[in-house]
């Protein structure tokens, strides 16, 4: 049987892959395709997501330097694509805020870290409680940081454009296409849950929840697990979405650990949500429920208790801060309580229907610890990117560039360039590096 061949496969279909996709069928005249196995592109955490551009105030600039970057350069990327395709773009700004002397101290940090990360200086003020409760009287904190550049939009509508884009250029979106296993012989073949087959001269894996597994399937990451968290969010009612006009985050309690505490957010499409909590679920697409297929979570059961992950349950920081998530889970108002410390007025019903739910898969290293940040794989004919969080979906646009650039740079996309007319210009990306 004659299979079809690829120069360039990219697995998943989320906005990364879409990005990376964009820029390699830019710079060159290739047989590229990706891979998605949902009927269309961007059906998990591209569009189930809190749709936040942010700022990257927060990232320790020498630990998630590249993360930071990524999103001080992607910023008016999306930007000018919103203006340009009429995706929604509305300026909330944002609070981080604290609730003691020892918070603040982490806030002061953020203001130099936002500084070194290329934030300008006017665009971030450190504030006291009091000078916060004029603006917003319906927040109570000890201090914040208010960052007049957050943006709402929407990743979902990003993502279709840009893939929209790339299949201009002569990309080949395989929707409906489930890998189930990856043969590596002079090329690489890829089977999917069908049978069908594919070859590839090379293969890009941006599958999100799912990035970890395909790893394994071309024999790297074998000495990494993940695990899978669902976030949860209540959408305000109408008559209280205005409460607090901004958006609010929180210094996070566990910062250990790659989750936030319940945030006051700001809808582009004019709604205000809480949330999300971090409630463990046994697969990367388990948004109600949590047990999912049974199969499945038996199958994920045998992966903790024989792995990396079992050290987490002699964690007592991690089993305090789980027993708290599945109770904000199970209880509209023990996620409500939580919001409260720092919105006393909220009452739980102000919150009468919930929101898009989100999961994030954090990979748990050998040594049972949380993985924080990007982790990038590769062997002679594959690059993995996994872990690739938030603000994952911020930085996208640049991140994904600096990936193609990498791959340039290791030989791996070793063809003549023969750059097409695209909206954003590569050379422009790579320069800011």
């Amino acid at each position: 049987m004659l299979l079809t061949k690829y120069d360039v496969a990219i697995i998943g279909g989320g906005i990364l892959g879409g990005c990376i996709s964009y820029w390699i069928s830019a710079l060159y005249d290739l047989k590229i395709c990706v891979i998605e196995k949902e009927h269309q592109v961007a059906m998990h955490a591209s569009s189930r997501n809190t749709a936040v551009v942010h700022s990257p105030f927060y990232l320790n600039p020498e630990t998630k330097g590249a993360l930071a970057k990524s999103a001080i350069i992607s910023y008016p990327m999306w930007e000018s694509l919103a203006k340009d395709r009429n995706v929604p773009w509305l300026k909330t700004g944002v609070y981080e805020i604290g609730f003691s002397d020892k918070q603040h101290k982490s806030l002061e940090e953020y203001m130099g870290w936002g500084e070194i990360n290329g934030i300008p200086k006017g665009d971030l003020e450190l504030l006291d409680g009091k000078e916060i409760s004029k603006r917003e009287p319906n927040v109570k904190c000890y201090s914040g940081i208010y960052c007049n550049r957050e943006v709402s939009t929407n990743y979902g509508h990003f993502t279709n454009e840009i893939c929209s884009d790339s299949e201009k250029n002569g990309t080949k979106f395989l929707l409906n296409h489930n890998v189930k296993s990856i043969k590596k012989n002079k090329n690489t073949t890829i089977v999917f849950e069908d049978d069908s087959e594919i070859t590839a001269n090379f293969v890009i894996s941006c599958a999100g929840g799912n990035a970890l597994d395909i790893a394994k399937m071309m024999g790297l990451a074998n000495e990494y697990s993940d695990l899978h968290f669902r976030g949860e969010y209540w959408v305000a009612d109408p008559r209280y979405r205005d409460l607090v006009k901004s958006t609010i985050y929180t210094v996070a309690e566990f910062k250990g650990y790659p989750f936030l505490d319940p945030h006051w957010i700001k809808k582009a499409d004019g709604e205000t949500e809480i949330g999300p909590n971090a409630v463990p679920v046994p697969s990367p697409e388990t948004y109600e429920g949590y047990l999912g297929d049974i199969n499945t979570s038996i199958s994920k059961l045998k992966e903790i208790v024989t792995g990396n992950a079992l050290k987490l349950l002699s964690d007592s920081q991690f089993l305090k801060m789980v027993s708290k998530e599945w109770l904000s889970s199970i209880s509209k108002t023990a996620m409500v309580h939580r919001v409260q410390k720092f919105i006393p007025k909220v009452k739980p019903e102000y919150f009468s229907k919930r929101g898009t739910a989100g999961i994030r898969s954090p990979v748990i290293t050998p040594q049972g610890k949380f993985l924080l940040d990007v982790m990038e794989l590769e062997n002679d004919n594959s690059f993995h990117i996994i872990n690739y969080n938030s603000p994952g979906a911020t930085g996208a646009p640049a991140y994904s560039a600096f990936i193609v650039k990498k791959l340039q740079e290791k030989g791996f996309l070793d063809y003549p360039l023969k750059e097409k007319k695209s909206f954003w210009n590569y050379d422009d990306v790579i320069n800011q590096a």
